[in-house]
């Protein structure tokens, strides 16, 4: 459709060895996503979320090739409603050090994917990478 809204995203699934995913909420927002954001015009989706991951939780990929492909989803968008989301979400190695919230990120939690029924949850991740994450049964990792 000519005039469908859309957003496109890079998105991070980071796992730690106990399977558990890192998701972010933005400020002035009430879901957990996984992080990342908008990709800019004439941006590669690798660079974009190399930017996003170190302005968002100060977080350092040493390089684009560290971030691992893992698909193209589509979902609506979970706090731009009326929007449609694709995203290109890449498997991102675990810091070594304590990720600190920065820019909009308001907040940060790790969470195993079985137990996610009591957090907001943006639709992407609920019904899509979590799921991906459980069907792995060990931690994603490039």
């Amino acid at each position: 459709m000519a005039d469908e809204k859309v957003i496109h995203i890079a998105a991070a699934v980071i796992t730690d060895p106990l399977g558990r995913v890192l998701l972010v909420r933005k400020r002035n927002t009430a879901f957990f996503m996984q992080p990342g954001g908008k990709i800019e015009a004439g941006e590669r989706p690798a660079t974009a979320l190399v930017r996003e991951l170190h302005e968002e939780l100060q977080m350092q990929v040493a390089k684009q090739e560290d971030a691992a492909f893992l698909g193209q989803f589509t979902d609506i968008a979970a706090n731009e409603p009326g929007y449609r989301l694709i995203a290109d979400v890449f498997a991102v190695p675990a810091p070594a050090h304590i990720v600190t919230a920065s820019a909009e990120i308001e907040d940060v939690i790790w969470l195993s994917p079985s137990a996610s029924e009591s957090i907001p949850l943006a639709p992407l991740t609920q019904k899509q990478l979590l799921p991906l994450l459980m069907k792995a049964k060990t931690p994603i990792n490039p």
